[in-house]
């Protein structure tokens, strides 16, 4: 979809230059449309599911993963677009195959852990998520070193996450 988006606006007089730019608003566009749709199933708030479940003490509080996610979201972004960027190859495809697996997983988290209530299935979510981003940053290293080191502020936060699902996992079993 991103490669026939691009290719339209190429065959209408677009510089490469502006292509470029315009590739990375897309890039941006689609990981933030997956923060925002994920953000649909999200409530927190006072009353809320996530809010009755009892949760460890090394739980952040709710307001610190707006912004967090807000920086990650970009540097997804700017990752992704940086490997858009490099010349066809097997590798390449392989690794935006990945990048797209990985905000799949993202977004499916999201549903199953705050819209479908499966603390559990969301655990398992996200310990894949945080494989696949893994191999995300080995491949993307093979093509850019900066597009893999974007991902590690997000490879990082995973972690934290899945220590954080796993736990609320545990202290929530009937």
């Amino acid at each position: 979809m991103l490669c026939t988006f691009v290719r339209y606006f190429k065959g209408r007089g677009v510089s490469l230059i502006k292509q470029k730019w315009l590739s990375l608003v897309v890039f941006i566009v689609l990981c933030f449309t997956v923060s925002i749709l994920g953000a649909l199933f999200t409530e927190t708030g006072a009353g809320s599911w996530y809010d009755q479940l009892v949760k460890p003490s090394f739980n952040p509080p709710n307001a610190v993963f707006g912004p967090v996610w807000t920086v990650l979201y970009l540097f997804i972004a700017l990752s992704g677009w940086l490997i858009y960027l490099k010349e066809p190859s097997q590798l390449r495809t392989k690794t935006m195959v990945i990048f797209i697996v990985q905000l799949l997983l993202n977004f499916a988290w999201s549903l199953i852990f705050f819209g479908f209530q499966q603390i559990g299935v969301a655990f398992f979510d996200i310990v894949v998520l945080w494989l696949v981003i893994l191999l995300y940053i080995q491949t993307a290293r093979q093509l850019s070193k900066v597009a893999a080191w974007l991902f590690v502020p997000y490879a990082l936060w995973v972690s934290f996450a899945t220590l954080l699902n796993g736990a609320i996992w545990l202290l929530n079993v009937s």
